[in-house]
């Protein structure tokens, strides 16, 4: 069994999944009923508040950061561009996610966000070249027929999936999903994580404030109510750590971006069984069920990552 150093990365992946499924939880929470682009705006401002201090200490005076873990260094502009790609790709599967979210059932969305690792296994495939062992494969395959079981579910609730255009938002919102976790394997290679993240932070507010503009007009104009409420900015702080803890686990070179894609889908059992009492959703026995073949999938995944 190889030393717990080397297989930190996946521990801190299943951390990540945790911080990840409280904060679906805060989101639907926070679009039920409410106005969606302001709730993204204003999460997003509060992650780019946590940042900006150590943004600016950083460049003022460097030496108090230094070895913290939050230090933030200088970028070059070709750098700064890379950064900004990844946001504007987040961003655009964020705003699909948030309309998905608020016009389905929690246990329908998570599911379907959560097939976003087999997506990301065909990209980590082809073009990382990712070998994986027998437990990972078995893991993998069993996790990912569950979700697609999952998310057949909607069914039963009278949520028909060729028609819906929610269910299409979410789709598509889960494939840029799959293309920034690609992305991510690689900037993470070559700029450090933390400068990643934090002018991620920044860069999502300014790619979203003129669309938060241009939809405040078409919001009054419908009569759309913006509500603030708590939650909000807990959006922004809970993704902020699931996030710090999945680029640490990315930064590591032996990394593999497909299991760890996977292990943070994980988040879809915290949905599932705080939103599901929460919301008070339908189907949970049904989905109970499945969530025993993707919790079966999950330790597999793991297990084949310890041997």
């Amino acid at each position: 069994m190889p030393a717990l150093e080397n297989i930190m990365w996946a521990l801190f992946g299943l951390a990540s999944a945790l911080f990840l499924g409280i904060y679906d939880i805060f989101k639907k929470q926070s679009v039920n009923d409410n106005a969606v682009m302001p709730v993204l705006f204003f999460s997003t401002v509060a992650s780019s508040l946590l940042f900006t201090p150590f943004i600016v200490i950083s460049f003022k005076s460097p030496e108090l950061l230094t070895n913290t873990g939050l230090y933030v260094p200088k970028l070059t502009a070709a750098e700064h561009l890379q950064v900004l790609l990844k946001s504007a790709i987040v961003v655009s599967s964020w705003v699909l996610a948030f309309f998905a979210l608020k016009h389905l059932p929690i246990t329908i969305v998570a599911p379907i966000r959560a097939t976003g690792p087999l997506w990301t296994l065909i990209g980590a495939l082809i073009i990382f070249h990712e070998r994986l062992n027998v437990y990972q494969w078995i893991g993998i395959a069993i996790t990912l027929l569950f979700f697609y079981l999952f998310s057949t579910a909607g069914k039963l609730e009278g949520i028909n999936f060729k028609r819906n255009k929610w269910i299409y938002f979410i789709v598509a919102g889960t494939l840029l999903g799959a293309c920034s976790g690609l992305y991510d394997k690689f900037i993470l290679q070559r700029i450090d994580r933390v400068a990643v993240q934090a002018w991620f932070s920044v860069y999502q507010v300014v790619i979203l404030l003129p669309f938060v503009l241009l939809n405040e007009k078409i919001r009054k104009r419908k009569n759309i109510h913006f509500q603030w409420r708590w939650t909000i900015p807990l959006i922004g702080l809970f993704l902020v750590i699931a996030d710090y803890l999945y680029f640490y686990a990315l930064s590591n070179e032996d990394a593999l971006i497909s299991v760890i894609s996977a292990l943070r889908r994980g988040s879809v059992l915290v949905a599932f069984v705080v939103g599901g009492v929460l919301f008070k959703e339908q189907n949970l026995k049904k989905k109970g069920a499945y969530l025993v073949g993707i919790l079966t999938g999950i330790l597999l995944i793991t297990l084949g990552t310890v041997l």
